[in-house]
């Protein structure tokens, strides 16, 4: 590797730039990854975020590079070292789903956007931990334990993608895949200092990913910059025949995201201030963060937006109750990707949870395993899924009502928690997230990094969007990135400096 070429912080133009004018090669990228990962997730702060590296991505690099040579760059995303959430299956790579039931587990296929990523030139460098099959907002999971914050080790990284927010806040990787049902992109993505966004459910596949509640479940980017999640974005997303849900790409013509990183994206926008979801000043975990979104918002108003505040969503907190369903689906579609896999020893999660093969914590893949019921003859279960439809409306009419291009409110509504703090002070059916408004409505929201906090650590602002207007809220993100500036890494150097 060219010594003048600085692999933190690289992004994917830095990288292509660099290769096409022979001052580093794919297989250099790869192995100055494998170095910090070993240095600083196996070694030194050992921040666990990889759960397994992918012996084949050196050997993989180097074919992309004489591929390169004889072709230029084949793809957009050409050599690019990709880290994948554990939560996607990969042929002839171990895939946990974060769960040590599935220790042993090499799929023979890959999921739908890991052939994507391939197909775009992309290696998948290793795959990154998460709570037992998505089921928690935290970052420990049995198959490896707990994540750290690479800002703060004592603080959690924020799940289910904890592994892809903090490799990719750390540098251990370009780019990540993460994947979020109630909040497990945008969670993350806040407290690593990350831009991250969950897509208009169905826009991106879900084939080959373990399933909690299919209306919700949805792959995604994160990224350190604007462009870079956007480039994944678009390889991403598409229709696949396998997932029905994916027929939403039908609902929208956009040819690339990459159009719209407009640095005037603000400009003309009015965003509604959702004032009832910050917390309260006198919460000294919260008052941070309040502080921080408000700043955020000064930048955008300076950047052409006209911020409308305070607007409301009728009834937010007891609609994000009512519609609730994870226990129900979980039950339905993971006891189905279960059995549907021969080389899984466990057919159901009751057995997992018999066998005492998950982590302890875990309160929600516990209620999966001891709901006793046929969810499909459960009133509740009927009323909270067409609760999701009425909750969708209520929020499209504040759109409405108010003329807004877009909501915003902080992702979460306290500073990351202390490690700690998990199972005492905070579990994920009490954690303050504003995640499930756009998970349990199925609309679309981005993760914009707002800044630290004076003790260091990362608070999010999110920023919730119509159904299909994605490109709206990557314009707004792009936007605002080029006045805030956002972007502060960890305080971690090379290992070879």
């Amino acid at each position: 590797m060219a010594s003048e070429f600085e692999l933190v912080e690289a992004t994917v133009d830095e990288i292509h730039e660099r290769m096409e004018a022979g001052e580093v090669t794919s297989q250099e990228l790869v192995e100055g990854y494998l170095g910090r990962i070993e240095a600083y997730d196996r070694n030194g702060p050992a921040l666990n975020s990889i759960v397994t590296t992918n012996d084949e991505a050196i050997e993989r690099a180097a074919e992309l590079d004489e591929e390169r040579e004889q072709n230029g760059l084949t793809g957009p995303l050409h050599g690019i070292p990709i880290l994948v959430k554990d939560q996607a299956e990969t042929a002839g790579l171990r895939t946990t789903f974060g769960s040590e039931a599935c220790a042993d587990y090499v799929p023979d296929t890959d999921a739908t956007i890991v052939s994507h990523l391939k197909d775009a030139g992309a290696i998948v460098l290793a795959k990154t931990n998460l709570p037992d099959f998505a089921a928690a907002y935290f970052g420990y999971s049995s198959i490896a334990g707990q994540t750290k914050n690479p800002y703060d080790r004592s603080r959690d990284p924020g799940g289910s993608s904890a592994g892809t927010g903090t490799a990719v806040a750390a540098n251990l990787g370009t780019i990540g895949v993460g994947e979020d049902t109630g909040g497990s992109i945008r969670v993350p993505s806040a407290n690593c200092n990350l831009f991250g966004i969950r897509v208009t459910t169905g826009l991106v596949s879900r084939t080959g990913l373990s399933p909690i509640v299919p209306r919700q479940d949805t792959a995604g980017p994160m990224a350190r910059t604007v462009t870079d999640m956007t480039y994944l974005l678009d390889v991403l997303v598409g229709y696949d025949p396998a997932d029905d849900w994916s027929a939403a790409n039908a609902q929208t013509d956009v040819d690339s995201y990459t159009e719209y990183l407009n640095e005037d994206g603000l400009d003309g926008l009015r965003i509604g201030v959702l004032r009832e979801r910050f917390g309260s000043n006198d919460n000294p975990r919260a008052a941070p963060v309040n502080r921080i979104v408000d700043g955020a918002l000064e930048t955008m108003s300076e950047a052409g937006a006209e911020l409308v505040d305070p607007v409301s969503i009728p009834n937010t907190e007891a609609r994000i109750e009512d519609t609730e369903v994870y226990e129900y689906y979980g039950t339905i579609y993971l006891n189905a990707f279960l059995a549907e896999r021969e080389d899984i020893p466990y057919d159901s999660v009751r057995e997992i949870y018999e066998a005492d093969a998950y982590h302890a914590e875990l309160e929600l893949f516990q209620a999966i395993a001891e709901l006793d019921v046929d969810p499909e003859n459960e009133l509740d279960f009927w009323r909270s899924s067409l609760g999701q439809e009425s909750f969708r409306r209520d929020i499209l009419n504040t759109f409405a009502a108010d003329d807004l291009d877009a909501i915003v409110f902080p992702d979460v509504q306290v500073i990351p928690p202390e490690i700690s703090e998990l199972g005492d002070r905070y579990t994920t059916a009490n954690f303050p997230t504003n995640t499930p408004i756009g998970a349990q409505s199925q609309c679309p929201a981005i993760s914009v990094p707002g800044g630290l906090t004076d003790e260091g650590v990362p608070v999010g602002v999110e920023l919730l969007g119509k159904p299909y207007h994605e490109h709206q809220l990557i314009e707004m993100a792009y936007a605002y990135e080029q006045i805030a500036d956002p972007r502060t890494p960890p305080e971690f150097t090379a290992p070879s400096e």
